[in-house]
């Protein structure tokens, strides 16, 4: 210890413990720490067991004081909570915010399948596009399934027919449209050629028959989307100048079905 402790810079220990100027101890409050506590016992809480790392009751976790009694909303883990909202209140589906609505989808489509009845002004105020690439897949798959690979050409058409459309109809209306609620009402008024489509996978439509129902559904997409651009901008004085350069554009699609 006299290699360590150097009297000279520490001082001398006497018999009764005590330093001399150099080195002086005090009292400390704290108690022996192999005497089990610093002090005092310390007390632990009869809520957590023993040996077991545990915040304190009072803090909670994070910060968080859990109500006695409160239980955690259960998630459901079926794969059907991901379409819905998932049982936290307040949260949106998730078809909404992608822009699906089924009830939207289903109510324009009445109106394409029954085009002598009036449309309203409002109906295209939710724009969405959902309904319309709906058609145009079901169009290309039943044309696939009659032996014929169009998708190319049906998005080819579609981009350039919109694109054409909406300069049209900007230069006709003086309220203008957008080109997203035009690809709309162009696509949900594709619906009688997809009907004309899923026909081609029974019978050949390269024949009089074919004509004919080919001219129908021309007539009914041209009806039903010239009845909707009238309603939407007001023009119903230029429904036929609107149904001209609409009936060129699905008499594109009906030559992809027939031929």
């Amino acid at each position: 210890m006299s290699a360590i402790f150097d009297q000279n810079s520490y001082g001398d220990y006497n018999s009764a413990g005590q330093t001399s100027d150099n080195l002086q101890f005090f009292p400390s409050q704290y108690g022996d720490p192999s005497s089990g506590g610093y002090g005092h016992q310390q007390q632990r809480s009869t809520s957590f067991p023993a040996n077991t790392m545990s915040p304190a009751p009072e803090l909670g976790y994070g910060g968080y004081n859990p109500v006695p009694g409160a239980q955690m909303n259960s998630q459901p883990t079926s794969w059907l909570s991901a379409f819905g909202a998932g049982g936290l209140e307040g949260e949106p589906p998730l078809l909404e915010e992608l822009g699906i609505n089924f009830n939207h989808i289903k109510t324009k489509s009445f109106t394409v399948l029954n085009p002598l009845r009036p449309v309203d002004r409002n109906i295209m105020d939710d724009t969405d596009l959902a309904g319309p690439l709906l058609f145009c897949l079901a169009f290309g798959t039943f044309l696939l399934l009659s032996g014929k690979q169009h998708f190319g050409y049906i998005y080819g058409v579609a981009v350039v027919g919109c694109s054409v459309l909406f300069l049209i109809l900007n230069l006709m209306s003086p309220q203008g449209v957008d080109i997203p609620k035009t690809a709309s009402v162009l696509g949900y008024c594709m619906l009688p050629l997809v009907m004309l489509s899923s026909v081609s996978t029974l019978v050949t439509l390269n024949g009089g028959l074919g004509y004919i129902l080919s001219a129908l559904a021309i007539a009914w997409c041209t009806y039903s989307s010239s009845g909707f651009f009238t309603a939407v901008l007001g023009m119903n004085d230029q429904r036929f100048l609107v149904a001209y350069p609409v009936g060129l554009f699905y008499g594109c699609f009906a030559l992809m079905t027939v031929f």
